[in-house]
């Protein structure tokens, strides 16, 4: 495959590289390199990857902020697609556009800068635009899902189109990319007129509560597991609706594998010592899934994605 990387080097030049690691990448901090990585600088150069990749038949992993992923310590086979850069615009005074490639803390940045309300409460979010809107990232009982009005995605042999919001499956942490292999390249949101003043002190208060209530002095990639849902789940009574308080209560915090343990802060966290693994990872998430299983029946389903070849190895 020199002749496919040969190609990504004339196109992309030195942001197209090989073996690249990607740990470094990752807000976990841990996982294998990447057979390819190339990080485009806006949507046409994301489709030109795209379609790089389909006609050599190679095939490709999105990686944006690097949070919420685990990378395998085998790293990944194929193509990397990491967007970078990217850009905010008004529409018009309800409607922005973000391309993927921002992050939600720029784009929350943004928002405060123009006087548009409506995105400020996501200030602290890691990862981007692309990320957010693919897992449909929520926050204080909110989904981002809910602030869209309309995508425009690439199916992955690089042909774009716009979606409405009816039309991308949005439910907790799921939309329809995640089953379509779609890749987002923009992102339309809804916003109305806002004093700067307000929501740059909505914003601090945002960023103060996760403060307080998440590890973020440590490496981690974000919440584990999903929150159970009334109608799908039943959570034994007197413990909250919550994946963070179900670890807790099964007396799992602070509970480690190699460098991989549980926050103290959140049971919702798995934290990184600067020794941590993949797989120490991986067993770690498993070990709290089987102890909340066994001691309260709920069974928790993971919210991060992983990313590479998991086998026995890890």
């Amino acid at each position: 495959m020199d002749d496919f990387f040969k190609t990504l080097n004339k196109t992309f030049g030195d942001r197209a590289r090989r073996d690249s690691p990607l740990a470094p990448l990752t807000t976990f901090r841990v996982g294998g390199p990447a057979d390819w990585l190339v990080e485009p600088a806006g949507s046409d150069e994301i489709v030109t990857a795209l379609k790089l990749a389909s006609e050599a038949g190679v095939a490709v992993t999105m990686l944006g902020g690097g949070s919420n992923v685990l990378v395998s310590d085998r790293g990944v086979r194929g193509l990397v697609i990491r967007p970078r850069g990217g850009e905010v615009s008004r529409i018009d005074e309800t409607h922005i556009r973000a391309d993927a490639a921002v992050t939600i803390n720029g784009l929350v940045r943004w928002t405060i800068n123009h006087a548009c309300a409506g995105l400020e409460a996501w200030a602290g979010t890691p990862g981007t635009v692309g990320g957010g809107i693919y897992g449909n990232a929520h926050f204080g009982g909110r989904l981002i899902g809910e602030l869209v009005d309309e995508v425009r995605v690439a199916s992955r042999n690089g042909a774009a189109s716009d979606v409405p919001r009816d039309a991308m499956g949005f439910a907790y942490d799921r939309s329809r990319l995640q089953e379509s292999g779609e890749v987002l390249l923009s992102a339309v949101f809804r916003v109305s007129g806002g004093d700067p003043a307000a929501l740059r002190a909505a914003a601090r208060k945002s960023l103060a509560f996760r403060k307080g209530t998440q590890p973020l002095e440590s490496p981690s990639a974000g919440c584990i597991f999903q929150n159970p849902e009334p109608g799908r789940d039943s959570v034994p009574d007197g413990i909250p609706w919550s994946a963070g308080a179900l670890v807790d209560r099964a007396g799992l915090k602070g509970l480690a594998i190699g460098g991989a343990r549980v926050s103290p802060t959140h049971g919702n966290f798995i934290v990184n010592d600067g020794r941590a693994t993949a797989r120490d990872i991986r067993q770690l998430i498993a070990r709290c899934r089987d102890a909340v299983r066994a001691r309260f029946g709920v069974e928790l389903r993971e919210e991060i994605v992983y990313l590479g070849d998991f086998d026995t190895s890890g």
